[in-house]
């Protein structure tokens, strides 16, 4: 018997929510400083996978013990619709806001580069649509989405990115002698890995007890505590960036975060959860997480039409917010379908009304993710 199967749940999960929390700013912090070190190929592709670790833990926890029991296999999906629907709606909008709290500015302009995040996304999210029709998250998908991020990953090692600049914490690591520089970012890595793996198992543990013993859903606290948790410190640099008047930074590494969550960690579900059973193996949905992947879908795509101009307004980043935090308020199937249509809805009315997005659309599709300028 493990030590958290005999404490109060909610202080487990707590204490470890916590540990997980810090666990993330330390890796964050040593995934920059790392940048130094590394070629640029190898930086994104590391990084990438760095930047899900806190929410990718929690999440093959749940896939992991879904091949054991079956009532964990709503809860990984769940935690992966959640850490994505947050993302947009509570990340993304967030920097334009706070950009627009501390300017005035009322958009956020985003980099030429982020137009190879842009078409994966679109590629990611067109797919997805059909994760909801068949039933299932099953091996054909681990195969799409993963192709998509490897893929990804080579087309942005192509593009020329700049030297990174370092505040804060990073700031002070970057200033170290070289060889003392290297093994503090290692010692890092190591110890913030070894946390949030120690960890996986007694914060979900304790979020699910807690919604048993006090009569919550558990369904939505894995759903919204468990990435909140783990996404914290990147919303937070992200903010930053927006707060010190570098929105776009902040904006687009929440954008590649996005694709690393739609594309990766939706993928790795099927791989766990097939070794689990110990036979190739999809998880199984019911009405309620088709649904969720389907809300999900459609907010991604709504997203993706607001940045096909590469900008994001003020009244966009409201809409964005403004659906995410209502439809909290309601678990009715029906209505939660009402919002993802109105999602689709909005979509198609941005493109109609604006032909330069459609052509962006098509000109990221024919360019394979670069821009053409002019």
């Amino acid at each position: 018997m493990h030590w958290h199967e005999t404490a109060d749940p909610l202080a487990v999960a707590a204490v470890s929510g916590l540990a997980i929390l810090g666990a993330a700013f330390i890796l964050s912090w040593a995934a920059e400083v790392a940048q130094m070190d590394i070629s640029q190929s190898l930086a994104l592709a590391f990084l990438a996978l760095i930047s899900i670790l806190p929410e990718y833990a929690v999440d093959m926890y749940f896939a992991w013990q879904a091949g054991k029991n079956p009532e964990y296999m709503g809860y990984a999906t769940a935690n992966m619709t959640g850490a994505n629907r947050l993302l947009i709606g509570l990340g993304w909008s967030a920097v334009v806001l706070l950009y627009w709290a501390r300017s005035r500015k009322r958009s956020v302009t985003l980099e030429p580069g982020q137009s190879t995040e842009m078409t994966f996304l679109m590629l990611a999210t067109l797919w997805s649509f059909t994760i909801p029709l068949r039933g299932e998250i099953g091996m054909i998908d681990m195969v799409v989405l993963l192709t998509l991020f490897v893929l990804y990953m080579w087309r942005a090692s192509k593009a020329e990115h700049e030297e990174p600049e370092f505040t804060g914490p990073p700031l002070a690591l970057s200033i170290l002698p070289q060889a003392r520089r290297r093994a503090v970012v290692i010692g890092f890595f190591v110890w913030a890995a070894a946390i949030i793996l120690a960890s996986a198992e007694p914060f979900s543990e304790g979020l699910v007890e807690t919604g048993k013993r006090w009569g919550v859903d558990e369904f939505l606290l894995v759903q919204w505590l468990a990435p909140l948790a783990s996404e914290s410190p990147e919303f937070i640099v992200a903010s930053l960036f927006a707060l010190r008047g570098t929105p776009s930074l902040g904006l687009g590494a929440l954008i590649s975060s996005k694709v690393n969550q739609w594309t990766l960690l939706v993928a790795m579900l099927p791989l766990v959860f097939s070794i689990s059973v110990g036979s190739p193996s999809g998880l199984i949905l019911d009405a309620r997480q088709q649904e969720e992947v389907f809300l999900t879908s459609a907010q991604s795509l709504f997203a993706l039409a607001v940045i096909l101009n590469f900008r994001m307004s003020v009244w966009e980043a409201f809409g964005l917010i403004f659906l995410f935090v209502t439809q909290l308020f309601f678990t009715d199937t029906h209505i939660r379908y009402i919002y993802a249509f109105t999602y689709l809805g909005l979509a198609v009315i941005i493109i109609a009304r604006h032909p330069d997005r459609l052509r962006n659309l098509l000109g990221l599709l024919r360019s394979g993710g670069c821009r053409s300028e002019g």
